[in-house]
């Protein structure tokens, strides 16, 4: 479906992948937070609306993040793009070729 990603482009999503997760999941988590906080809501609803957040983002998690392979790379980069895990300043270090393939999907 998609060009095998050059090596050099391999090595760098392999390392760049923890480093999303943990920056998504610190926005995340702030948002969590408020949800669990706001006061115009009871505790049960604040309860219940958090884990309904956490459902949905723990399918995005999985649907970018699980089973990462070298064939599928790019579909990968492209659902995370779409879920703004990775940001138009984070593709800067990939080729040209992929940064170009990338830049449609990106959500500023």
């Amino acid at each position: 479906m998609y060009d095998r990603p050059k090596e050099f482009d391999w090595k760098k999503f392999r390392k760049i992948v923890p480093e999303l997760r943990e920056r998504y999941l610190e926005e995340k988590n702030k948002e969590l937070t408020a949800i669990l906080t706001d006061t115009e809501k009871t505790p049960t609803e604040q309860f219940w609306d958090t884990l309904d957040e956490m459902k949905k983002e723990s399918k995005i998690l999985r649907d970018c993040l699980d089973g990462h392979s070298r064939t599928k790379m790019l579909f990968y980069m492209m659902l995370m793009c779409g879920h703004r895990l990775i940001k138009r300043e984070d593709i800067a270090i990939f080729s040209e070729e992929l940064q170009g393939k990338l830049l449609s999907y990106i959500k500023d």
